[in-house]
């Protein structure tokens, strides 16, 4: 299981939490999906044998909210 974390612009309102963590948390190979609005980030927890972190960086960006840099531990 690897972990990565997302930053993304500034979020503004409160609905994107649900719309990116609803989102992620349906994907394949993704275990976790967390948002944290006051960072605009997106810590995540994934099976890199199903998904690669770009893969998750292209949902998160399709959804309208680009992603600055991921951090992959």
């Amino acid at each position: 299981m690897s972990k990565a974390v997302f930053q993304l612009e500034a979020l503004t309102c409160p609905s994107c939490i649900k719309k990116i963590e609803t989102t992620l948390n349906k994907t394949k190979g993704v275990e976790f999906a967390k948002v944290l609005f006051n960072s605009s980030k997106v810590k995540t927890e994934f099976d890199e044998s199903q998904i690669e972190v770009s893969e998750i960086e292209g949902k998160i960006s399709k959804l309208g909210y680009p992603v600055l840099s991921a951090k992959i531990s």
